[in-house]
């Protein structure tokens, strides 16, 4: 494929001025594209974060497996949404429920107008979503924790960004999609990434059952590695203002809003769990901190890009309230999800919808 494009450049600002076959002139912003690139290399740092989270969350026979997951994602996934990821997702010619295959091996995805934005490449705008697209499973495949193989776990992981992912962000935020044409509010990926990887996970610790010795001492274990859960967690943190600010796909204050707004919700949140786990343990913990600061990122991010300061503190107390109560369903329910996946992802992307839906 010819990488020759007609690309001119304007000498004041620096901008690219993409002239189509038909003569139609787009500018594309160098500083959205520097933005949605940096937030591109954030979003990518939150993989591993979701590793190291995991990992420290496990017994340590169990931490590499989730260390090994997190790469494994990340080179699957790539190579899905190069063969036909982002072109069942964003091509603009397919359906309603899931695109076609215009952009398969990405022919076509350079130089034109992107569909997030006319002011950034497609190019940007395809490795922007694959960080998205490659998160979300590996969200949800930390349910197969200390009761799956791993081999089989890259085919699954494969299947699944087609047959899940890619038709869910389709919907969302593909212009073709029918929750799009509804008018449907998702910033950044509550529903995409989030529900759909806390229900997976939902699904997977069903499908599964039990580990040996649920309901023993011997699954009583607390985290092996705290430190690897703080790590996690920063990693996370650090990574959703790229995640949420560079939703935006451009550098103003729609971007600048989401970054203090995620920060906002994700801090109340963390403090809002500690207290409830203080109740119960009369000790301060940093688990339940990171706990907390991570579902109130969950919740901010479908309205991360709609709401102000004020509705995100709303977000931050209503999130690690539910989320923490939440983590006793599957007691109620008698399935195992060892990292409570569902409960800080799936109920937590859904009370972020409720609630976009209420301030947004």
């Amino acid at each position: 494929m010819s990488m020759e494009v007609n690309f001119t450049y304007a000498t004041a600002s620096n901008d690219m001025v993409y002239t189509a076959e038909d003569g139609t002139q787009f500018v594309y912003n160098a500083g959205d594209i520097a933005w949605t690139l940096a937030s591109t290399a954030l979003v990518w740092l939150m993989i591993p974060g979701v590793g190291y989270l995991y990992s420290g969350l496990l017994r340590r026979k169990n931490a590499l497996s989730q260390l090994w997951l997190c790469m494994v994602t990340i080179g699957v996934v790539s190579f899905q949404w190069y063969i036909w990821g982002f072109s069942l997702a964003f091509s603009d010619t397919g359906g309603v429920f899931i695109g076609d295959l215009r952009y398969a091996a990405l022919v076509g995805v350079l130089e034109k107008p992107s569909m997030g934005s006319v002011r950034i490449p497609s190019i940007v705008f395809c490795v922007y979503q694959l960080m998205f697209a490659a998160i979300t499973p590996m969200l949800a495949v930390g349910a197969i924790a200390e009761r799956a193989t791993l081999g089989p776990i890259m085919v699954f992981i494969f299947v699944w960004s087609t047959l899940v992912y890619d038709p869910i962000a389709n919907w969302t935020w593909n212009a073709n999609g029918w929750s799009f044409k509804l008018g449907g509010l998702d910033f950044a990926g509550g529903t995409p990434v989030h529900i759909s990887s806390g229900t997976a996970a939902l699904a997977i610790s069903i499908y599964l059952g039990k580990r040996r010795g649920y309901g023993t001492e011997r699954l009583a274990y607390k985290p092996h590695n705290s430190s690897y859960v703080v790590l996690g967690t920063a990693l996370l943190w650090f990574g959703w203002f790229g995640f949420n600010g560079g939703s935006a796909l451009s550098a103003n204050m729609r971007a600048a809003n989401a970054c203090i707004i995620t920060n906002l919700a994700a801090s109340v949140a963390g403090v809002t769990w500690m207290l409830w786990d203080y109740r119960l343990e009369k000790k301060w913990s940093v688990v339940g901190f990171c706990s907390g600061a991570i579902v109130g990122l969950v919740a901010i991010t479908p309205a991360s890009g709609f709401v102000g300061p004020h509705a995100s503190v709303a977000f931050g107390v209503v999130a690690g309230t539910v989320c923490n109560f939440a983590t006793k369903l599957k007691f109620i329910f008698g399935y195992d999800d060892p990292l409570d996946i569902f409960a800080s992802h799936g109920i937590g992307g859904m009370v972020g919808n409720i609630l976009t839906a209420l301030f947004a």
